[in-house]
Order: C-alpha cells, then sequence, then structure tokens
C-alpha cells in the first residue's frame, strides 16, 4: 500500500469526483464535516472551485491524502480575512473515507497543514470540532493543539445539540513581536468601567 500526500491548486474531473466520493461517503456515515446530508458533486465542486482559488492566491492550503493513487482523505487551511488576522488559519474540512480509517490519514493531513501554513507565515492555527468527536480532539492534542474555548450545544443536527470546541496551535512569531496579550493600553484599548 503507497500513502501519499499531495497539495492541490487546480483539480481535473477525476480528482473532483474523488474529493466528492470521500466527502459524500463520511457525510452517509454520519461524519461531523458540517454537512447535514451528503453533498451533490455540484456542491462539492462549488466549494472546491472556492478553496483552490484560494491556495493559488497564498491564502488557503489542500491537501489530500491518496492511497494507491486514489484520494482517500482531504483537509484545509485559510487564512484569516481581515487585516488583523492574516497571520492566522483556520484549518477545516478534515475528514478520511470510512474505508480508510486506521490508516493515519488524517494525522497525514494534519501534521501537513501545520507543516504548510508554518512555511507560509502563518503564527497561529486554530480549528474547530465537535463536543462528542473524542477521537478527533485526541488527535489533535497529539499534535500540540489545546483547547482555547467551549460553547456548550451550539453544534444542531436536526434536534440535537453537541458542544462546539475551539483550538489552537502557535506555530511561531517572527523576531521582534510584541506579545501584549491581554494588557491595557494600545491600539484598540478600552479602560475598564467599573
Amino acid at each position: 500500500m503507497r500513502i501519499e500526500l499531495r497539495w492541490l491548486s487546480e483539480a481535473d474531473d477525476q480528482l473532483r469526483a474523488e474529493i466528492h466520493t470521500v466527502v459524500h461517503d463520511v457525510v452517509a456515515a454520519g461524519g461531523a464535516v458540517g454537512y447535514h446530508e451528503p453533498p451533490t458533486l455540484e456542491r462539492i465542486s462549488l466549494w472546491l472551485d472556492g478553496v483552490l482559488k484560494q491556495s493559488r492566491d497564498g491564502d488557503a492550503a489542500f491537501a489530500t491524502a491518496l492511497v494507491d493513487g486514489v484520494v482517500r482523505a482531504v483537509g484545509l487551511w485559510r487564512r484569516g480575512g481581515t487585516a488583523v488576522f492574516q497571520h492566522r488559519a483556520e484549518i477545516q474540512q478534515i475528514m478520511a473515507h470510512p474505508a480508510a480509517r486506521g490508516l493515519g490519514l488524517g494525522k497525514l493531513v494534519v501534521r501537513g497543514l501545520i507543516d504548510n501554513a508554518r512555511n507560509a507565515g502563518i503564527e497561529i492555527i486554530v480549528l474547530g470540532t465537535r463536543g462528542n468527536n473524542h477521537g478527533a480532539i485526541e488527535l489533535y492534542e497529539s499534535l500540540g493543539f489545546r483547547e482555547y474555548g467551549r460553547m456548550p450545544n451550539a453544534i444542531a443536527v436536526g434536534n440535537e445539540r453537541w458542544d462546539a470546541v475551539d483550538m489552537y496551535l502557535p506555530l511561531g512569531y517572527p523576531e521582534g513581536t510584541v506579545l501584549n496579550g491581554s494588557k491595557p493600553g494600545g491600539l484598540g484599548s478600552s479602560p475598564r468601567r467599573g
């Protein structure tokens, strides 16, 4: 079995079909990847067009994990959309085809995204996951992510609600960066009112 990580900035019909199969089958199996029902090929193609354009522009990276030449896992990072968030990125849509679980593809994709983001100058990478996705949380923690927030029952799936868990991983700061945290003063500050 040959496993490789490949980065995409373009996708032909074959790649689109393989990526669609991964997303479709993950959602059909109950995967928590942002869709209530398995998406159509057209919907995935539109989503992919946007991600790949951002990749070409340097504002995202799209990773695929191939098993014997066929896409079996995907994931991406996207740079923050405003000037004050350009130094951070969000990891999204990490998923491995149900038939390829246990091969370490999720870890391969996330580790690749971390390295790629660091090489692109990203300082902090964040991600969100469903509170009941304990395996994913353990995977992210094993790669150094830490929880920074949890919103109780914020994810709706039909009439069920699940916690939204936010995690982060610092990738490093440029020399000379001043880390102010929450100390008072500076641009955007305001005094306490009481």
